[in-house]
């Protein structure tokens, strides 16, 4: 009798379920990005998806939400463009030491910010950010902290640059694949989170990373590594992510692979509530486009807007994906 039920069971039609319209796709990622209870509690912002030719759907959710022209600070959303800058530079053969930076293991974990004009080598080397020194301590572990890629780039030779001339370096080499007109800017010479953009300039870069112009589009989650400390302590010092999720790090941007309800998105959310993601079969880009400064210095993850975006973000995406709004 069972050899009969499993041959009935292996000979029985499997269920095709349609994949939604892009309309229904549309609607349902609207309705959840205005009346869900995550997306209501991130508001306002602005909100986009697309694929690596266009944009698909998107727009304003509550009240005074930015256009997708208005330019922001992105905080952290600015590592995965230096990772891009850095892939670029290297025609996408990155050593060993651009890998280990870019994934926070090089022990330069004594860095805070960067002074208004300050240039590259200036800011990594001030008393502030403990004079450039490297940290024995954290060196092959990965650690949440701007001073990998302060010290990265002026290994690049970009340390006598202030913001306007990191900037210009950054557009010179990624405008071939994004366009002449692509805009760009940094508010400090910080390039792990200086950097200012609009949603519509962003999302270009992220379209560049689908269709593979960036030559980071081939390195999307190459090598990533283990970043909780709770679960990898010889591994991982600090993390931004909230300790009940594990997520993974690539170059200069975050798989969201945790067990339970992560998606292999790649992302790259900042402190201000900028949070870009690609899924992770690189068909579709999203974001959410929100500058935010209240909550974060928040000892509560769920106050922090980087953790209200991510939350918000990850309901509009599935919602775009099966084509049913979220509550």
């Amino acid at each position: 009798m069972r050899h009969t039920s499993l041959a009935l069971l292996i000979a029985a039609p499997l269920i095709a379920y349609a994949d939604p319209t892009p309309v229904q796709r549309a609607a349902a990622a609207r309705l959840t990005a205005e009346k869900s209870a995550a997306c209501v509690a991130a508001q306002p912002f602005y909100w986009e998806i697309g694929n690596a030719t266009q944009p698909l759907a998107g727009g304003k959710a509550g009240d005074q939400a930015p256009e997708r022209s208005t330019e922001m600070a992105i905080a952290s959303a600015s590592k995965w463009i230096y990772g891009a800058f850095v892939a670029e530079r290297r025609q996408g053969q990155l050593s060993a030491d651009d890998v280990k930076f870019l994934h926070f293991q090089s022990g330069y974990t004594y860095f805070h910010v960067c002074r208004p004009n300050q240039s590259v080598a200036a800011c990594q080397e001030a008393l502030l950010n403990g004079r450039g020194r490297q940290n024995p301590a954290t060196e092959n572990r990965f650690d949440y902290n701007g001073g990998h890629m302060q010290k990265h780039a002026v290994l690049m030779g970009l340390g006598s640059l202030g913001p306007d001339g990191l900037a210009l370096a950054v557009r010179q080499t990624l405008s071939p694949a994004l366009g002449a007109d692509w805009h760009f800017d940094y508010i400090q010479s910080q390039p792990a989170g200086g950097g200012k953009a609009s949603a519509a300039d962003y999302s270009r870069f992220l379209r560049a990373l689908l269709d593979d112009r960036l030559q980071l589009g081939r390195l999307l989650g190459k090598e990533a590594v283990c970043t909780n400390p709770q679960t990898c302590p010889r591994e991982a010092v600090k993390t931004p992510i909230p300790p009940t999720e594990s997520w993974h790090y690539s170059l200069g941007h975050w798989v969201e692979d945790d067990p339970q309800v992560g998606d292999g998105t790649f992302s790259s959310p900042g402190a201000f509530g900028f949070y870009p993601w690609i899924s992770a079969d690189k068909r579709f880009y999203g974001m959410v486009a929100r500058e935010q400064r209240r909550g974060i210095m928040s000892g509560d993850p769920s106050d922090k807007p980087a953790v209200a975006s991510v939350d918000c973000g990850r309901e509009i995406r599935a919602a775009w994906m099966d084509g049913r709004a979220r509550p």
